[in-house]
């Protein structure tokens, strides 16, 4: 099963949940055992899985992130988002995630982030289910 849904980002920088779009898709493949590929088709963003609990983690990502690749730097793409470009490969573009009883396999904290970095967007975000 394959499915995409988009995501409307609202700043130059944020995470996304995502996990309930996952989620649903997963339930609606009927599929007990397997995986999940999650993805998304953007070079200025990202995903992750992470703490969905607490929202501060992400913003820490994002603040640690910044540090590392700062917005302005000495980049030679001449858009003005090499930053976007440097986080997006940083942090990849796909997910594989297991299946089984019909659903995720997330940790207790576990959520899944859609992470933009060149925003604010609409984003897409490919799902494919694969039985085992």
């Amino acid at each position: 099963m394959f499915k995409i849904f988009s995501v409307k980002t609202g700043a130059q920088a944020s995470f996304s949940d995502i996990t309930p779009q996952v989620a649903a898709v997963v339930s609606a493949s009927k599929i007990g055992e397997g995986i999940c590929v999650v993805t998304v088709p953007h070079t200025t963003a990202g995903l992750t899985v992470n703490e969905n609990a607490d929202p501060s983690v992400q913003e820490d990502i994002i603040t640690a992130l910044d540090k590392l690749v700062p917005v302005r730097g000495p980049y030679r793409h001449s858009e003005g988002n090499s930053h976007a470009h440097v986080k997006s490969s940083l942090l990849g573009h796909s997910h594989i995630l297991h299946v089984s009883g019909g659903s995720l396999k997330l940790g207790t904290w576990q959520g899944i982030f859609l992470c933009e970095f060149d925003g604010p967007r609409t984003r897409e975000v490919h799902v494919s289910v694969i039985p085992a």
